[in-house]
């Protein structure tokens, strides 16, 4: 892969991957036969990934305001942080392992877009290390004594949303048009 690939230099997939993206363009997503069912799944997935990442920053923005209590803050933390962690994880394994190379499978020209998406979940790992340390940190700290640490926590969500950001919409672009193209050919 070169380094226009990579999910911190990329900003979008190259124009060879997006090929089914001009046939299924996003507009036409939700009137298209095969959007309910894993596309519909893939997609609100991916949204709440989004949504519970801008909680955590909310939750971060607020302790460091003084709108919260420390002791709060440290459970929402905790509570949203490790349901975001685990499911991501969860997420990315069962792609890596199961709808990566069935999807590459129906669409072999794409191959290097599914590889693509596969290095940025190992990319994305050092992102979510360093958010579950922080966390980790947060929490083992005297929720009287938690700016330096909501800040620590602030910073690393700031860091990893674009990157997750990134990765979310060249995966939507390449996976959705597979999945509508094929749909009727995919295994549960």
């Amino acid at each position: 892969m070169t380094d226009k690939t990579e999910l911190a230099q990329r900003d979008g997939l190259p124009d060879a991957l997006r090929v089914l993206l001009s046939e299924y363009p996003r507009d036409m997503w939700e009137s298209h036969r095969n959007f309910d069912g894993l596309t519909r799944f893939w997609l609100e997935r991916h949204l709440m990934f989004r949504d519970t990442l801008a909680r955590l920053q909310t939750e971060a923005e607020a302790m460091l305001d003084g709108k919260t209590d420390g002791r709060r803050y440290q459970h929402q933390t905790q509570r949203l942080a490790g349901f975001f962690l685990n499911q991501l994880h969860g997420h990315h394994q069962i792609e890596d392992h199961h709808y990566f190379p069935q999807l590459s499978a129906l669409e072999t020209k794409l191959e290097s877009g599914f590889e693509i998406l596969d290095a940025d979940h190992h990319a994305l790992d050092g992102y979510i290390h360093r958010m579950a340390d922080t966390t980790n940190a947060l929490l083992q700290t005297d929720p009287a004594n938690l700016t330096d640490a909501a800040g620590e926590m602030h910073k690393s969500l700031l860091r990893f949303a674009p990157f997750l950001d990134r990765h979310l919409i060249d995966e939507e672009e390449l996976i959705v048009p597979v999945i509508l193209k094929h749909g009727q050919k995919l295994e549960g």
